[in-house]
């Protein structure tokens, strides 16, 4: 399956919602307002689109990070995907919460315990990159040798690839925001304006 084909996909479960007005853009939890939101958790639903997306990630992972060990999943929108994946590559699975328990054992980072196994961490969606380096951190301390980021789809900001790179870090992503964009066949200027958000 190539970009397109996932963008497909988003747009067909209704996954991304455009708002071409700027008093009408969407805030997201950093404070950053955008034209586009992109929600990945709505292909969970999604019966035969979470397999195509489940089939593919498994795919890239197989192709891109060959000597994985362990898989991760990102809460929330991670989760699920990844024990797709697990399932699929045969391999063990993990999940990192957002923030530890403040009761019972306390933990971050759920399932066995990781002793240097390579780990690949799956996410729905990164934008700032913020969360998924988080959980890299979270399982680097749990033990974890983190090998790369595999995301459904990436904003692709400067932010988040500045971030991966001082991690050491890949990111593999199936679709990104230039493929959703010419996907979307926009007349010119709202494209224009698409672009021009992510550039600035």
């Amino acid at each position: 399956m190539n970009k397109r084909d996932v963008v497909e996909l988003l747009l067909k479960t209704g996954a991304v919602e455009l708002r071409t007005e700027p008093e009408q853009w969407f805030t997201w939890a950093s404070g950053k307002r955008a034209p586009i939101y992109c929600d990945n958790r709505v292909l969970i639903s999604y019966p035969e689109v979470r397999t195509r997306i489940a089939d593919a990630l498994a795919e890239a992972i197989g192709r891109g990070f060959p000597e994985v060990q362990v898989i991760a999943g990102a809460a929330t929108g991670g989760i699920p995907h990844a024990a797709w994946v697990a399932e699929r590559l045969e391999l063990p699975m993990v999940y990192v919460r957002g923030s530890a328990k403040d009761h019972g054992q306390g933990k971050r980072v759920e399932g066995r315990k990781l002793a240097g196994e390579r780990v690949v961490l799956l996410e729905d969606l990164v934008s700032f990159g913020g969360s998924a380096l988080s959980a890299v951190t979270a399982l680097r301390e749990e033990g974890g040798e983190v090998i790369g980021v595999q995301a459904i789809f990436s904003y692709g900001l400067a932010e988040a690839l500045r971030g991966f790179e001082a991690a050491g870090l890949q990111l593999q992503v199936l679709a990104d925001y230039e493929t959703l964009v010419e996907s979307l066949e926009l007349d010119q200027d709202t494209a224009r304006v698409l672009l021009d958000w992510k550039a600035g």
